[in-house]
């Protein structure tokens, strides 16, 4: 989603070390086979806030396209924080746009920067619950909180973003509750081809939003893919609305950001005011005949143009939701494939000369009480007390030319 000056600035540090691609980092050369020994502000924590690093891994079989491993940071609100994966021509490289865990941990995460968790969702992979994207209201008198309304009900936020070119005006809420929030209850199992994580965050929003929540968590490492489900069930005794999503950093590996081609599956563009606020007008375009038309086989070149845009209208493959990213300097591609009928809109930002694209398959669109909407569903899920409500995607890699075996 849309991302201020220190955003860009985070993303820019986080060199991603790809092999045969580009040239390694100080910071990524230091954590190679061949580095000298970790000293103690390089050496990679074991802990994130409190609770275990979790490092899901496999071994490599055969040179096809293959996952590897992935580290998620259950104390940092399930950050999908790396994924490793074995891809040929390209070795063993990073997925996720990111710095080293040991540089996030000492000069980002705990930070003032980091109040709310906002470093989560500046690079890796942040799950947003129970909002995506950005939620508007009246700022309260000391710049903390904003107050929305959902039927009636009054909801009051962190105040936790902000334009970058305006810092103490337009505040507002920003990709959810959990960003920093600590899950329990974590366990590992092994499978057949690969390891599956599970935990829980009981009471996940503790006290900032209606009802009650339980989430529980399912992260699964196989050859084939990431697999990512969140599950979110109202324990309380009142309605909520909830949607969720996950804001991955999908390194582009040749680092040729204008060629690399996009796919969205959509017909509607949703308007926004401008790229440094990015809030929404309330109306939907066709795309058809603009730039922002990405359903095309193939999809089409990211160029030099800027992204930080919402499609709406989603055409389903076998009922899922198919987002690709695709590097032809590296003959590389990502899908995201979403598979909850309740996914309704997909975010992507990607500004130009960037080395990473992300990808959001969420179920609404931002400032979803606005009243620039005018009524309209803006797709937040209603949870009644005891109904639940599951958000699932997966991650693939695929060779844009597989060569013959």
């Amino acid at each position: 989603m849309s991302r201020s000056y220190r955003l860009l600035s985070l993303a820019a540090a986080a060199l991603i070390a790809v092999t045969g691609c580009q040239k390694k980092s100080s910071t990524a050369a230091s954590a190679s086979p061949s580095a000298k020994p970790a000293t103690a502000s390089t050496a990679q924590p074991t802990e994130v806030n409190g609770e275990p690093v979790v490092h899901l891994k496999r071994q490599q079989s055969g040179d096809q396209p293959q996952f590897l491993g992935a580290t998620i940071l259950p104390g940092h609100g399930m950050n999908v924080f790396q994924i490793k994966a074995y891809f040929p021509g390209l070795g063993v490289f990073h997925v996720l746009h990111a710095p080293s865990l040991a540089v996030a941990n000492t000069q980002y995460y705990g930070t003032a920067s980091d109040a709310y968790g906002d470093d989560s969702f500046a690079f890796g992979g942040a799950f947003l619950v129970p909002y995506p994207n950005r939620i508007l209201g009246p700022l309260s008198p000391d710049g903390k909180t904003i107050t929305t309304y959902w039927r009636g009900h009054k909801l009051v936020l962190p105040a936790n973003w902000h334009n970058s070119a305006h810092p103490d005006q337009d505040k507002h809420a920003m990709h959810g509750l959990i960003l920093k929030e600590q899950a329990r209850n974590v366990q590992v199992q092994k499978t057949a081809n690969g390891e599956t994580l599970t935990a829980d965050m009981k009471d996940a929003f503790g006290g900032q939003w209606l009802s009650k929540t339980d989430l529980h968590f399912q992260i699964a490492l196989t050859a084939d893919a990431v697999d990512a489900q969140i599950t979110a069930k109202n324990v309380g005794k009142q309605d909520e609305p909830i949607s969720m999503a996950w804001h991955p950093y999908l390194n582009i590996p040749s680092g040729q950001h204008a060629q690399t081609r996009l796919y969205v599956p959509a017909d509607m563009h949703t308007e926004v005011n401008n790229y440094q606020d990015v809030f929404p007008t309330g109306k939907s375009t066709p795309v058809k005949g603009t730039r922002f038309d990405f359903n095309v086989p193939g999809g089409r070149p990211l160029d030099e143009g800027y992204l930080d845009d919402n499609w709406s209208n989603i055409h389903r493959k076998d009922g899922k939701v198919v987002v690709s990213i695709m590097d032809p300097a590296s003959n590389y591609g990502i899908s995201e494939i979403g598979f909850s009928p309740q996914i309704r809109t997909i975010q992507v930002y990607s500004p130009p000369k960037a080395k990473f694209a992300v990808v959001e398959e969420q179920f609404n669109f931002a400032d979803p009480f606005g009243k620039e909407w005018h009524g309209r569903n803006t797709g937040m899920v209603t949870l009644k007390p005891g109904q639940s409500v599951t958000w699932h995607v997966q991650l693939k890699m695929f060779e844009l030319n597989a060569k013959k075996k």
